[in-house]
């Protein structure tokens, strides 16, 4: 009898994501984000302009307000409170505009080739997730200058700045895997921006990092709390400054962050092959 032929495995078919074993997923991940950082190498230029607007934020708005003394902050100057969440925010903008990359990627043919590849697709969106989180660190590092040259009270000894940017990759690849979600959803570039930028503002208000959550009225304190983006600034505000105490404790800071990363890769894992359908 002659033997049948190979079955051939479709770029979306389970059978691509079970070739390797799970130890290779780290490697894996970190071949996709390499990936991703390369196509940063050869365009240095796009961390320069998505900078622009966090430092308007502190230059602009936060100078402002800081005569105001509109904002309650008790002993700490706003300008310090400030600098925490406008870093939570060049993460957040940075990231949640991530996913259109995929629809890119798509109309490229890139993701076929990517799910026909052994790589499962948890290890290909965390991947992505983590080459955000490497853009979000640069952003990092001007936002600290900048904080810096305006006076800011930084700390700069090793464990909290290890802390900062552990924080600042986490928070990326939450919103990065989110973008991916809402990218295999509404699959066409302009559909993507209207929503990027319909959550992204909700998201980054509806949060601690531009003024105390108690001054929200008690509907919005619910939404802010249920908010990633909050506990990210909580730990950023308690890791960058001095005497700056976390308002929810850093054990349920990091968990919330850690639950929600996980969260999110799982369902962009599984949505993933859809963005080609």
């Amino acid at each position: 009898m002659g033997r049948s032929p190979p079955r051939r495995t479709s770029p979306s078919s389970p059978a691509c994501t079970t070739c390797r074993g799970p130890s290779a997923a780290p490697e894996d991940t970190i071949a996709i984000a390499d990936i991703e950082v390369r196509k940063l190498r050869h365009d240095p230029l796009e961390l320069l302009t998505r900078a622009v607007q966090p430092v308007l934020w502190l230059l602009v708005f936060g100078t402002v307000m800081a005569h105001s003394h509109a904002i309650p902050t008790g002993s700490l100057p706003y300008i310090d409170y400030l600098a925490p969440g406008i870093l939570a925010q060049s993460v957040l903008f940075v990231s949640i505009f991530y996913g259109i990359a995929v629809i890119w990627e798509r109309d490229l043919g890139i993701v076929h080739k990517f799910l026909a590849s052994p790589a499962s697709r948890a290890a290909l969106v965390s991947g992505k997730a983590l080459a955000a989180g490497v853009r979000a660190f640069a952003q990092a590092v001007i936002v600290y200058a900048v904080a810096a040259a305006m006076g800011v009270n930084l700390r700069l000894t090793p464990v909290p700045l290890l802390g900062v940017t552990f924080t600042v990759i986490l928070g990326s690849a939450v919103f990065a895997s989110f973008s991916l979600i809402i990218a295999c959803l509404v699959k066409t570039r302009e559909r993507f921006m209207g929503i990027g930028q319909i959550l992204t503002m909700p998201l980054f208000f509806a949060s601690n990092a531009i003024y105390p959550v108690a001054m929200m009225p008690t509907a919005l304190r619910w939404l802010a709390r249920a908010n990633p983006l909050t506990y990210q600034v909580d730990i950023l505000r308690t890791l960058m400054l001095h005497h700056s105490p976390s308002a929810y404790g850093l054990t349920l800071d990091f968990g919330v962050l850690g639950a929600s990363v996980i969260a999110m890769i799982a369902i962009a894992a599984r949505m993933y092959p859809h963005v080609v359908t």
